[in-house]
Order: structure tokens, then sequence, then C-alpha cells
């Protein structure tokens, strides 16, 4: 029971531990940095609606001068729509359907061949997110100060209210957000991502892209091996709202750890194991270890609640922070649902080599797509 109990404060304290880390490592003095050349790339549906507060997000940024590149599969009327309002800044490519690769990777593809000569730094957002007016030029700072490769923000779930069981996945990806980050150990987040267009054709990112179904996977992957500088912008927790149906959310919650399983199982393993030793040590908290055990528990998950708040809070507006804090009331009421969540998470997306994504069902084997098929009439592209 000794033994026990040690191993449990030992594993509680470390979560405890890498949180502080994350926290103790935010930035105080967020540089910017201007430079000229910048395209920011963001791929959307065919049914996209035109992402006005994102748009808006986009006009109020400190650094400006910047291209925007929207990329869609066929027609897309938003697109269209905002292009003829500022034909000389908004750039649109059409890429078409894609017949062995994923939607988004197609039209990221056609994005890059559609660069002009005088593009130099590439800047890649997703069209769910609501970033700070800090993001480019936050994103830009390390590469013009040739401190990096590659620079990469993360995702921060903002569940709705009143919806507990999305709130438990906003409190799974938590988990994630807040792990430590060490360059050696990044991996980078297409949603706010940005490379110098020479890293871009060192990584031959065209190839590198061709074929694949997860842009994040295969640019990491492609850039581990190429010993490029990946390097994570810790004040850059992007919030992306979290307001679908339930399953919507679960299966988006699978398809992100199917991605990493389907590009590497070693990295899915390390991952699984670690959340299966937590969920474990639990299962023996609450069934063995009595209240000794579970008070260590409680009192590091509200610990890691405590340090998580400070991070919220000084990363995201106050609004966005007053959502994404309804993650955090599992770490209260019970921490061990989160745990056993992420774990059956992972656990489903080893379940089978298809991703279901933007109307199509992919088969994916090593990262590559070696089978597509609609799963509706009308799909509007990822």
């Amino acid at each position: 029971m000794l033994a026990a109990m040690t191993l449990w404060l030992l594993m509680q304290g470390l979560t405890l531990i890498g949180v502080g880390n994350y926290l103790a490592n935010l930035p105080r003095d967020r540089k910017q940095e201007p430079a000229d050349g910048v395209v920011v790339i963001l791929s959307v549906r065919d049914d996209w609606d035109g992402s006005p507060d994102l748009i808006a997000r986009l006009e109020r940024q400190d650094v400006a001068g910047f291209r925007l590149l929207v990329a869609t599969s066929g027609e897309c009327p938003a697109a269209l729509a905002l292009a003829s309002r500022e034909p000389g800044r908004v750039q649109l490519v059409a890429a078409g359907r894609a017949a062995d690769e994923g939607q988004k990777v197609h039209k990221l593809r056609a994005a890059l061949r559609a660069l002009h000569p005088d593009d130099r730094y590439l800047v890649f957002i997703d069209a769910d997110i609501a970033p700070p007016a800090r993001l480019i030029g936050r994103l830009l700072f390390p590469l013009v100060r040739d401190k990096a490769d590659i620079v990469t923000g993360y995702r921060l779930l903002l569940p709705a209210r009143g919806r507990p069981a999305l709130a438990l996945v906003g409190a799974v990806e938590m988990q994630l957000a807040t792990l430590p980050r060490f360059p050696s150990a990044t991996m980078p987040w297409g949603g706010a991502m940005a490379m110098r267009r020479e890293t871009a054709d060192r990584l031959g990112l065209d190839a590198a892209l061709a074929g694949r179904l997860s842009d994040d996977m295969a640019i990491g992957l492609a850039a581990w091996r190429a010993k490029l500088r990946l390097r994570p912008v810790r004040d850059l927790l992007v919030a992306s709202p979290l307001d679908e149906r339930t399953g919507a959310a679960l299966a988006f919650a699978v398809r992100q750890y199917r991605h990493i399983a389907t590009n590497s199982m070693g990295m899915w393993a390390l991952a699984t194991a670690v959340a299966a030793l937590q969920s474990a040590g639990w299962l023996w908290a609450l069934g063995w270890g009595g209240w000794p055990a579970i008070g260590i528990g409680y009192g590091a998950a509200w610990g890691r609640m405590l340090l998580r708040r400070r991070i919220i809070a000084g990363v995201v507006e106050p609004e966005q922070a007053i959502a994404a804090r309804r993650s955090l009331a599992w770490d209260v009421v019970a921490p061990f649902a989160i745990c056993w969540m992420h774990l059956a998470i992972q656990l489903v997306a080893v379940s089978s080599s298809t991703i279901r994504w933007g109307g199509y069902d992919y088969r994916v084997q090593r990262g590559r797509v070696t089978r597509m098929a609609r799963v509706d009439q009308n799909p509007a592209g990822n």
C-alpha cells in the first residue's frame, strides 16, 4: 500500500509540476515583428459562412499589410463576396475535388502553388478560431529573428454554456493544451502556424502533403525528419468555440487521435500509456486507496485547476476565459472522469483506420489516404 501511495503521489505531483511549468514559461514580454511578404492561408468549406468574427479579428491584427489567400474546393459564395469587397487583399484559389488525399490538404497544396514570387512568410489558420490581435505578429517574431523554422500555437476549446459533456471534451483537450512545451517535442497545429517560404521549399511542402489527410502531422513529421527548429508560442492558446452536438464533439476528439495513430503508432502508444497510468491510478485511489489517496488526487486536480485558470486569464480575452473555464469544473468535481474519457477516446481511435471528415470517409495507412468515399450527396469539403 505504501509503494502504491508513493507512486500515486509522484504521478499527481508530476502533473502539477507540468502545468506549473507551462505557467512559469508564459512569455511576459510578448514581442511581435512586422514583415513584408506575409500571406495568410485559410482553407474553407464551400458552404463557409464567411466567419465574420474571424475576418474582423484579422482586420484588427497588430501587424498589418498581409494578403489573405482563401482556398476553396469549388465555388464558395462567402469567399467570392469577401474577395469582391477587398480585391487587392484577398486572393481566391479553387482546388477542385481531391481523389487520393484529404480535401483540406488538397486545398492547401493548391494554395501553395498559387503563391506570389514575393511571398516570404506563410501563416496558416483555421476558419473556426477567434484569434487575438497579436496572432500574426507573435507567429512572425521567431521567424523574422531566425529563432525558429516553424512556429505554432495551439487550440483552446470554449465549450458552450450548459453543456457538461462538451465541457468534458474541453477538459480532455485542456490537458493537452497545458502540457509543457519543448521545441524538441513540439508538433505544429495547422490552426495557427507559420513558416518562412524557404522553409516550405526546403521541406518540399507540396510533395510532403501529397496523399496525406492530416496537414499537421504531415508537416510535423517532415520537419522532425529534416531536423528543423519547431517553436511553440505558449501565449498563443487560440480560442476555438465548441458548440457542436455531443456526438460530433466526441467524433472530433477521436479523429484527432486517429490522425496520430495512423501517422505514428509510437506517438499514440506513448500518449495512451500516460493516460492509462493516470486512469489506473484513479481506479486504485477510488477503489482501494481510501480517503488519503482520493485527497491526493483531488488536491492535485484543484491545484492544476488554479494554475490553468491563471494560464487562461493570461492568454485569452475575458469573455473567452469565462467560456474556457467551464472545462475546469471537471477538475473540481470529477477529475477521474477526464482521465477515463481521455483514455476511452485514445482506445476508440485505434479501433479503425477510417476517418470521417468533411463529408468523406478516408481509409488511412501510415498517414497516406488509400481510399476515400463520399458519405453524403453534397459534401462541401473540409
